[in-house]
């Protein structure tokens, strides 16, 4: 007998209840004890937060958006924030306790749900001797090795239809909207929501942008008697020979800046540039939630159940990865090496250029 541990790390995204439904169930089919880490590795540290998972646990879940196991983005063990007997907070280093834990609870793998970052930090425990599976999940569509990740078709879903709901109310105004969507480093959920939602403009990470030709481009609706326009922003966009628009720092602990902003800053060059009246509009967590998608919901319970069947092979180190409609095992070291940027020469680039949808350059 077997068992198992599952954590879901880094940004909650649809589906994730799904992968811990088809693999509590594919174990139990195989006779394996599973168990699930709450907030991340807080169980692998407290083992209050280390629960057992069976059957009647997770009925139904794969429906529910979140996560039932909670997750966390601040929770990185090789860099965890804790206050000590002062009461300042210091960075500690507590992936050996978790390698002393993981051995001492008698795990034989470690199912790791989760993005770059949950899926990185998985690969150093992988190197430090763990069982390690990842299952690629973020709502950015942005990991390597992998067509899709289960997330995204709910978060364009979600922005495709605030975009439809827009143009009526831009239309009624004669109206600028601009809509920034998540994307830090790629444009993914901009490119599909944009071209689905009937967007004039997109902009994205992988093109740096001119403010002149989105003004160029709404002012042709004008002429063309469309006097009101959609511009689809991805939150990580910047204009040409300008910086990436943040919030600041991050948390103790977490390296990347919170990014946001770049709708607003788009609205007010529109506004100061055309005199026309522009709005923004920030999306934010509302791509996270929700129930997943009938695609999503699918996509995650495969994930889940392939996850197992590797445990069964003692595939570890790996990740599992939609290829071509098929599962597959590929490496998490090459998952994780870079993050998935849009092809500019894709068949959608092309598409969204021939229905006349600028990208601002």
């Amino acid at each position: 007998m077997k068992k198992i541990v599952i954590s879901t790390g880094g940004g909650d995204a649809p589906g994730l209840n799904a992968v811990i439904y088809a693999v509590v169930h594919s174990c139990t089919r195989r006779g394996w004890e599973v168990y699930g880490s709450r907030s991340g590795y807080g169980g692998f540290l407290d083992m209050d937060e280390m629960v057992r998972l069976t059957p009647r646990d997770v009925e139904e879940i794969y429906a529910t958006g979140g996560t039932i196991l909670g997750s966390t983005n601040k929770g990185n063990p090789f860099a965890k924030p804790v206050k000590n007997f002062a009461g300042e907070v210091q960075v500690v280093d507590m992936s050996e306790t978790i390698m002393k834990n993981y051995r001492r609870m008698g795990f034989d793998c470690h199912i790791a749900i989760g993005g770059d970052g949950s899926l990185e930090i998985a690969n150093r425990f992988s190197q430090l001797g763990m069982n390690v599976i990842g299952v690629p999940k973020t709502i950015d569509n942005d990991l390597l090795m992998t067509d899709r990740t289960f997330g995204f078709d709910t978060a364009v879903s979600t922005a495709t239809n605030a975009l439809d709901k827009l143009h009526s109310t831009a239309k009624s105004h004669d109206r600028v909207m601009v809509v920034e969507v998540m994307g830090r480093g790629s444009g993914w959920i901009a490119l599909y929501s944009g071209i689905s939602g009937g967007a004039d403009v997109i902009l994205i990470p992988e093109i740096a942008f001119d403010i002149d030709r989105v003004c160029e481009k709404i002012a042709d609706n004008d002429l063309r008697d469309k006097d009101y326009s959609i511009v689809v922003v991805a939150e990580g966009a910047k204009a040409a020979g300008g910086q990436v628009i943040s919030k600041g720092a991050g948390e103790l602990g977490r390296e990347e800046v919170v990014l946001g902003g770049i709708g607003e800053w788009v609205a007010s060059e529109i506004r100061g540039r055309t005199e026309k009246d522009t709005r923004s509009l920030v999306l934010g967590h509302l791509q996270r939630g929700g129930s997943p998608t009938n695609f999503d919901r699918l996509l995650a319970l495969r994930f889940g159940a392939a996850a197992v069947r590797m445990v069964e092979k003692g595939t570890y180190g790996h990740m599992v990865a939609l290829v071509s409609s098929q599962m597959k095992a590929v490496p998490i070291s090459e998952a994780i090496f870079e993050r998935k940027k849009v092809d500019l020469n894709s068949d959608k680039m092309m598409t969204a250029r021939d229905i006349g949808i600028c990208f601002g350059d």
